[in-house]
């Protein structure tokens, strides 16, 4: 007698995967082998289909370094030249010519010098490896920029670049609070503003940033720092370039599909500057 589909009576069990049905339900009855078997188990598998290729990530936009600062040394020399003009039609040129740039428009300039020659130490030292490096990223609400993000196996660092010559010293009184010096002058509020990005870093980050170490850096090209032990302040690290790429190299425990997720998320929070 052929196999029939037919709705049970009682309870009973497919003979092919041994899932128990249940009485009222529908199921194939061979009558010779006196089996029954479920209707999922009748239907055939899909022939497999053509492999489709794996969707390709875009790549990340990992910013121009010292663009912004680059932009504002531009806005003020530019205005600047305008107001002069303006101001002396005839010789406006000449004077021009004669006046050196004020140092409120140099130190942009500066600025965006010292965050190309950061970055670009810093990519030729970890070529080849997994670190990410972004750079020039814009803090949310107009608070400002970060120079540099680096994503690395052993976590994410936040990265102030400064091309500033002179002693670099942390000065920590019995009573007050510790000062940044830098050629004798305070500097405190480059940590203060370290404090400020590595917050950002951590709210764009959400809940992931739980599971990332996130480390603040001075990165000093020309400045004086001392030469023995790793000098820090409020946790922030002051470190020359060649010490902090040593450090992006470092093994840790995190993966090179983690690194480019995690510098994917930080490149779409904080987009160029």
């Amino acid at each position: 007698m052929p196999s029939r589909i037919l709705k049970l009576r009682r309870p009973d069990q497919c003979a092919r995967c041994a899932t128990e049905l249940a009485a009222g339900s529908q199921a194939n009855w061979d009558a010779d082998a006196r089996a029954v078997t479920c209707l999922s188990c009748l239907v055939p598998p899909a022939p497999p289909g053509p492999a489709s290729a794996p969707a390709r990530q875009q790549p990340i936009d990992r910013g121009t370094p010292g663009a912004s600062a680059l932009r504002e040394h531009e806005r003020r020399k530019h205005n600047r030249e305008q107001r002069t003009r303006h101001a002396h039609p005839h010789i406006g040129g000449l004077l021009l010519a004669l006046r050196d740039e004020p140092q409120h428009e140099l130190a942009f300039l500066r600025g965006a010098r010292g965050e190309a020659a950061v970055a670009g130490s810093l990519e030729a030292r970890t070529a080849g490896g997994p670190t990410v490096l972004l750079h020039d990223r814009r803090l949310p609400r107009g608070r400002g920029n970060i120079d540099h993000l680096a994503i690395s196996p052993n976590g994410i660092f936040v990265i102030d670049a400064k091309d500033w010559k002179g002693k670099v010293s942390v000065s920590t009184p019995l009573f007050g609070k510790s000062k940044l010096l830098i050629a004798g002058r305070d500097r405190t509020k480059l940590i203060d503003g370290l404090d400020r990005q590595v917050a950002a870093v951590e709210v764009a980050l959400g809940d992931a940033a739980r599971s990332w170490p996130i480390q603040g850096v001075l990165c000093f090209t020309k400045a004086d720092l001392p030469l023995l032990g790793t000098t820090k302040m409020r946790s922030h690290l002051l470190l020359y370039r060649k010490a902090l790429a040593k450090r992006l190299n470092a093994s840790g425990p995190f993966t090179l599909a983690q690194i480019d997720a995690t510098a994917r998320a930080l490149a779409a929070a904080l987009p160029p500057a």
